[in-house]
């Protein structure tokens, strides 16, 4: 149970960011959504975490800009009055092949997924050290173990990520704060669905269990790796994926 426990989840408005505050919520933690956006989306997020009973707030906040987010890290706190778990899952893609891919492109996919991702984790570190401890986990992808073609700046920052998760785990250990991450395979979300309805057959071929995943199978992995069950657990890497990168 994460009763009291106060989580932030980047990303946190819909897919699979939406599904980890919900099974956050479920075991009792309270939770900071951080949406780029979508307030209504945003806003229909907080609703089903706070029926279950729980606090939840709201926060905009674009995640690739430092000072930006050293102030929402700040509302956050004062809000709820420290942080306890932060799930770096907001990302984005720009896809295309390297030979024609735009800068702007590569640049803002990094930026956002990666960047943005040690944002947080750079701003609420002071906090968990205050607190002598805290969870980090952060939502890689099976493109940034395997690479995928058409994907070079999505793969590129979500391999960084994994970097970025065993050096974080490192540096905090001492201080028992964990950072680990997991690496969703193809999953259903708004990113997928054009594509999943196009070729649903050859996907779940390519997928040892045979389906694509949901938001959930991610979000209780996530869930675990915040709970007290995963104490001694730091610098993972959890492939959630149906045994695609086996």
């Amino acid at each position: 149970m994460l009763k009291d426990q106060i989580a932030v989840v980047t990303g946190g408005s819909r897919g699979i960011g939406r599904a980890v505050c919900l099974a956050l919520a479920k075991q009792g933690a309270n939770v900071a959504v951080v949406y780029a956006g979508n307030a209504q989306a945003a806003r229909e997020t907080v609703e089903a975490c706070q029926a279950l009973g729980v606090q939840a707030e709201a926060f905009q906040c674009d995640v690739k800009d430092f000072a930006v987010v050293k102030e929402t890290v700040a509302q956050i706190k004062a809000r709820f009055g420290t942080v306890n778990i932060l799930v770096n899952n907001a990302g984005i893609t720009r896809d295309g092949l390297i030979a024609s891919m735009k800068e702007a492109d590569f640049d803002a996919v990094i930026d956002t997924n990666l960047k943005g991702a040690f944002n947080f984790i750079r701003h609420c570190t002071p906090i968990f050290i205050r607190n002598r401890g805290g969870r980090i986990i952060n939502v890689s992808s099976i493109s940034g173990l395997t690479g995928n073609a058409g994907q070079a700046n999505y793969s590129a920052s979500k391999a960084g990520i994994i970097g970025l998760t065993k050096a974080t785990a490192r540096e905090l250990a001492a201080r028992n704060i964990t950072c680990n991450a997991v690496a969703p395979g193809f999953i259903a979300t708004d990113m997928t669905q054009a594509l999943v309805e196009k070729n649903q057959e050859a996907i779940n071929a390519s997928i040892p269990l045979g389906r694509v995943g949901q938001p959930e199978d991610v979000a209780q992995t996530v869930t675990f790796l915040a709970g007290p069950a995963a104490g001694y657990i730091t610098g993972e890497v959890i492939r959630v994926d149906g045994g695609m990168a086996m």
